[in-house]
């Protein structure tokens, strides 16, 4: 039987069409959105009922939004094997509830460089950690586990679950499991380039 999407973690940095979404996931299938920073505001400022994702981890948001979701009721509630009686005898002990979905798409870090009068600190705090971390491990744990990164499949997603009785299949997991190690990998490169370019200017000064 394939997983019920009934919990769903959602931190978006392009938020085309993700009230629309949130709100399909919390009123037709009765999905408990978890969410964080300016993702949240927006999602409760159109009326959808949402969990502050500290309300989750039981710790702040600290050293300026650096770590926020780097936590084990964050990623064990990804990673765990819903199938491996040690992992939620685990989660258990815990009180590590399990994401059934993550909702995650990051800042063009080509971008965020090119803005106007941008400093390297600056520009290295743009970096996203947690948002990478987040979709790699849903990923990993895609037998189990939906990622959504593009709006331009919520739609599809949507169709689906009304088709499945609130369930994605196997398939669909899979599919968006191998978009992400895509992006990620692309992520990576973009910082890589940047950071080469930058350490050639400085050698050339």
């Amino acid at each position: 039987m394939e997983p019920l999407v009934k919990r769903v973690l959602i931190s978006v940095a392009d938020k085309t069409g993700i009230v629309e979404f949130a709100r399909a996931l919390s009123e037709e299938f009765g999905a408990e959105i978890i969410s964080t920073g300016g993702t949240a505001k927006v999602l409760k400022e159109a009326g959808i009922p949402v969990k502050p994702i500290d309300d989750l981890t039981d710790f702040p948001e600290i050293m300026d939004g650096r770590v926020k979701t780097l936590h084990p009721r964050i990623h064990g509630a990804l990673l765990a094997r819903r199938d491996h009686p040690t992992h939620m005898s685990a989660a258990g002990k815990y009180g590590i509830k399990m994401i059934n979905m993550v909702v995650v798409n990051l800042y063009n870090f080509e971008e965020v460089v090119a803005r106007e009068g941008m400093t390297f600190e600056e520009a290295i705090n743009n970096i996203d950690v947690g948002g990478p971390a987040m979709m790699r491990s849903a990923a990993k744990n895609h037998l189990f586990v939906a990622v959504v990164t593009n709006p331009a499949t919520y739609d599809d997603i949507l169709a689906e679950m009304r088709e499945c009785n609130g369930a994605t299949t196997l398939a669909t997991r899979t599919e968006l499991a191998f978009e992400v190690f895509r992006l990620t990998g692309s992520y990576d490169s973009v910082i890589y380039n940047w950071l080469v370019r930058k350490l050639n200017e400085s050698e050339k000064l």
